[in-house]
């Protein structure tokens, strides 16, 4: 039954093998069922094997001060040698600062094809569709974001 209706499950066939007149437990029928195997997904360290020429991360980190200020350093690191491609310092990061700091690191075409990060509100989606847009799209969008920041600040 199985191999005639392979989207069949262990509750459906228990139902129709009842309609049938044949008494078995649900649980026997999905012991006895044909386990699908399922190959094997690509792993996180398979991909970053396989595509690390091609990526860079982004974050931030807190540094603090010896008067007890907080600044944040964001980094922009290359996975194919190490290497770190840029960082800048601010005491408050927002989202048009940290998208103006992606378009310094990746001028032109030179974005990468994967881009790790976390999800740190500062490192915005807008930020990182930057990356996929022209540079004269990419300087109007920008404008645009710190022409809303202004607005809302008052």
């Amino acid at each position: 039954m199985t191999q005639a209706n392979p989207l069949w499950g262990a509750p459906r066939i228990h139902g129709e093998l009842l309609k049938l007149g044949i008494d078995i437990s649900g649980r026997s029928v999905s012991r006895l069922m044909p386990k699908g195997r399922k190959p094997p997904s690509q792993t996180w360290r398979t991909f970053l094997d396989n595509h690390f020429r091609e990526s860079v991360s982004i974050d931030f980190l807190t540094v603090p001060t010896a008067t007890f200020r907080v600044l944040y350093v964001f980094i922009v690191l290359a996975h194919d040698r190490r290497r770190v491609l840029h960082f800048n310092v601010t005491e408050h990061p927002t989202a048009a600062w940290t998208a103006q700091r992606i378009i310094e690191t990746f001028p032109d075409e030179t974005a990468p094809r994967f881009l790790l990060r976390d999800r740190d509100g500062s490192i915005s989606l807008i930020s990182v569709l930057l990356l996929k847009e022209p540079l004269d799209h990419r300087i109007a969008t920008l404008f645009y974001l710190t022409c809303t920041w202004l607005l809302m600040r008052g």
